[in-house]
C-alpha cells in the first residue's frame, strides 16, 4: 500500500537539547479557533496588551500549562515570551542544560509534556500533530521573533494561520 510519508520537521542530526533559543509554533487540530472567545485579543507574557482580554476555557488551560514550563524544568529552561492566538501559540524558549546530561530537556520533550498536560486537563487532544520550530541564530533573529510574538495579535487577520 502506498501511503504518503510525513515530512520530518526537525533538522536532521541537530541536538535539540543543546543550549540555545527556539521559536515554537503549536497549532490546534484543523486550526480550530478554540483558545479565544470571539472578538477578543490574546494574552502573552511581558506584553502591553489590553487588560480585558478573554481567553476561552481551553485558552486559560493552555496559558496555565505554558506558565508551568519554566518551573517544571527549573534553570534548564526559560520561557522568554509567548502569545496565545485563537488557533495556535508561539513561544520563545531558551535551553541551558547547565551541564546536565541525563534527561536533559529537549524541545520535543517540552512540547510533548506541554501538550499532554493540556490534553489531560481538557479530556481530549486539541492539538495538531507535531509543531514548528525555528532555531534562533543570533540577536537580530531573536529580536525579530520577539517582535513577531508581540505584534502577532494586531496582525491576526493577515496571519498565515488565520481561518474564518
Amino acid at each position: 500500500m502506498n501511503t504518503p510519508k510525513r515530512k520530518n520537521l526537525r533538522l536532521p542530526e541537530y541536538d535539540y537539547s543543546q543550549n540555545g533559543v527556539y521559536f515554537l509554533t503549536v497549532c490546534t487540530r484543523d486550526k480550530q479557533k478554540l483558545l479565544w472567545y470571539d472578538n477578543t485579543y490574546p494574552v502573552g507574557a511581558n506584553s502591553v496588551r489590553p487588560a480585558d482580554i478573554m481567553l476561552s476555557a481551553y485558552g486559560k488551560i493552555v496559558k496555565n500549562a505554558i506558565q508551568m514550563i519554566q518551573p517544571t524544568y527549573g534553570v534548564a529552561v526559560k520561557l522568554d515570551n509567548y502569545v496565545i492566538m485563537p488557533n495556535h501559540i508561539h513561544m520563545l524558549i531558551a535551553i541551558d542544560d547547565c551541564g546536565r546530561t541525563l534527561f536533559a530537556p529537549t524541545i520535543s520533550r517540552i512540547v510533548k509534556q506541554f501538550k499532554g498536560v493540556v490534553t489531560k486537563q481538557i479530556g481530549k487532544s486539541i492539538w495538531q500533530r507535531s509543531f514548528y520550530d525555528h532555531i534562533i541564530r543570533d540577536e537580530q533573529d531573536y529580536v525579530e521573533k520577539w517582535n513577531y510574538i508581540e505584534n502577532n495579535p494586531a496582525r491576526w487577520l493577515d496571519d498565515d494561520l488565520y481561518v474564518k
